[in-house]
């Protein structure tokens, strides 16, 4: 019966070349045949006449075919996108790391296309489409190729902007174009899997008025016609479309039922995601055993996985240029160091820019280790990368989708160290505090005109009421409060560096030295003047968990 079914599809979807090689293969036959019949005089005639009449029907038949393409076939709105079959996707459920929700939800509708009879026994009617939503870099294109290797269906990929163009109707020829293919395929192979990767590009808002934005709505209507069409087809065939955008950018048709009508939701991996794709991907690579992959996932807080991968190939590639056999600890710090920070540069300080440098950065180091209540520090560093003479790089022991008042007090506090730590040591400060300053306005800011952290009786979001309807009194009074917030951060940071004038100074000398300090080498130091890390101990922010221990 399969192969019947194929049979048929090949010919409905190949009947015009076969007769067009059947007809060619009957005339040349035809013509030796009446070639040798004909005198030897005629027959010389004929054949100095063929290669002409070759040349004239060669140009005759391109132009023929150019303009078949372009009135006939459409032209500019065909598409040329082929099916993969499943088997040729292979991408197993085992090969996507890290979105264990995601995929469980994913399996659920491969269990669905398989037990298609089952379903359509009790009632029920196959999924028609999928909707994923997430960051980049998290799997959704990954995750849609499963689908289609799992339950075994040809596959068909295309991105959103491909249907979009200036001349009207181009896009929605496509959609019917792709969309006869996928039924041509479905009838064949029993279903077929068509993926629209970033739908926002035409599936957005549509606009109804007389200054554009026609294309857009003529290729979503198409597409929100054809996935109503397919409900009287015994063909399954599911639409799996993916985009970073929020799930409101979206046209409302889109999103009811009968169109998308399972959302799966994708988002960064936590923790136990994070270990099991570093363990994934660095089985791909020879590595050092030792490495500690319960370490690497923790510093690798808000990372995707398509980041994590790129963490693991750029430390082969640090590892290969420093003729190494296999990938170490070190190798893919400084792969994350690498990408996040910024290559470091040749750039020759002079002794009290450098020093000047040291001490600034010192300032932010001890403020965050010792008055951050989630961020640990991973690397100290003197080195220029990018645009800045030197850095500090700190982050969160673990995911926090919420930052409470105090959290946004330390990284205030962090912000101001560096200009704060310039003026105790030298009596002056540099041009490098310009970022600090403007990130720690920012905070101050939105603390008070966001997010009613001022403390006074100022509450409300003023951010969203135009300046001009707002008194000089209130304005005054919110710009006092968001003042006063960072004076009194600035007063605790000088406090508490003129407290930790040894340790000051003991970091800033360490810098000069040796330029960087990892984060075994800052606790060491720390743990030797009695500074225990404070984030060890228990502490409990509203929706959150006790720490873990990193020792």
């Amino acid at each position: 019966m399969n192969i019947t079914r194929r049979f048929k599809m090949h010919w409905m979807n190949h009947k015009t070349k076969i007769l067009v090689v059947t007809s060619i293969v009957a005339l040349i036959i035809l013509s030796i045949w009446g070639m040798y019949s004909l005198e030897s005089f005629y027959r010389n005639i004929t054949l100095a006449q063929m290669p002409l009449s070759l040349l004239l029907g060669m140009v005759h038949a391109a132009v023929f075919v150019f303009m078949y393409q372009v009135v006939l076939r459409g032209g500019l709105t065909r598409t040329d996108k082929k099916e993969i079959s499943g088997k040729d996707v292979n991408i197993r459920f085992s090969d996507v790391v890290g979105i264990d929700e995601a995929k469980e939800e994913a399996w659920e509708v491969v269990q669905l296309i398989k037990d298609h009879a089952r379903l359509k026994k009790i009632g029920g009617k196959i999924l028609r489409g999928i909707l994923m939503v997430g960051p980049p870099g998290c799997g959704k294109t990954y995750l849609a190729k499963a689908i289609a290797t799992e339950a075994g269906l040809p596959f068909i990929s295309m991105a959103a902007s491909e249907f979009n163009e200036i001349f009207v109707g181009v896009g929605s020829s496509r959609i019917r174009q792709l969309f006869k293919k996928a039924r041509s395929l479905a009838y064949g192979f029993g279903g077929c899997i068509i993926f629209i990767d970033e739908l926002d590009a035409m599936g957005h808002k549509r606009t109804f008025n007389q200054f554009g934005g026609q294309e857009t709505n003529t290729t979503q209507n198409q597409l929100l016609v054809e996935m109503d069409g397919l409900g009287a087809k015994q063909e399954s065939i599911i639409v799996i479309g993916a985009t970073n955008a929020p799930e409101e950018v979206l046209d409302e048709a889109l999103l009811r039922p009968g169109r998308f009508d399972r959302k799966v939701y994708i988002t960064k991996p936590g923790l136990e995601g994070r270990e099991k794709l570093f363990h994934y991907y660095l089985s791909k690579v020879r590595h050092d055993a030792s490495v500690d992959v319960s370490r690497l996932a923790r510093k690798a807080v808000g990372k995707s996985p398509a980041e994590i991968e790129n963490i693991v190939k750029e430390s082969a590639l640090i590892a290969t240029r420093n003729k190494k056999d296999i990938v170490s600890l070190r190798d893919i710090s400084e792969a994350i160091e690498r990408i996040e920070l910024g290559v470091k540069q040749k750039v020759k300080m002079n002794d009290r820019e450098k020093e000047m440098t040291a001490y600034h950065e010192t300032g932010h180091l001890i403020i965050t280790y010792l008055l951050h209540p989630v961020d640990d520090v991973f690397k100290a560093s003197i080195i220029p990368r990018k645009s800045s003479l030197g850095v500090v790089h700190h982050t969160p022991r673990e995911e926090y989708f919420s930052q409470d008042r105090e959290t946004l007090l330390a990284n205030l506090k962090s912000a101001l160290a560096g200009y704060v730590a310039e003026k105790v040591k030298f009596g002056t400060t540099t041009t490098g505090v310009a970022a600090d300053f403007k990130q720690a306005m920012a905070i101050a800011h939105n603390m008070v005109w966001k997010l009613g952290m001022g403390g006074s009786n100022m509450l409300g979001d003023f951010s969203i009421v135009p300046e001009s309807q707002l008194s000089n009194d209130v304005k005054m009074k919110l710009n006092d409060d968001t003042n006063r917030i960072i004076q009194e951060c600035l007063k605790e940071v000088e406090d508490l560096l003129r407290k930790e004038n040894d340790l000051f100074e003991r970091f800033a000398h360490e810098l000069l030295t040796r330029e960087e300090l990892e984060f075994d080498e800052i606790e060491a130091i720390f743990n030797e003047y009695g500074k225990a890390n404070p984030r060890l101990f228990s502490r409990k922010t509203p929706g959150s968990k006790q720490l873990p221990s990193t020792s």
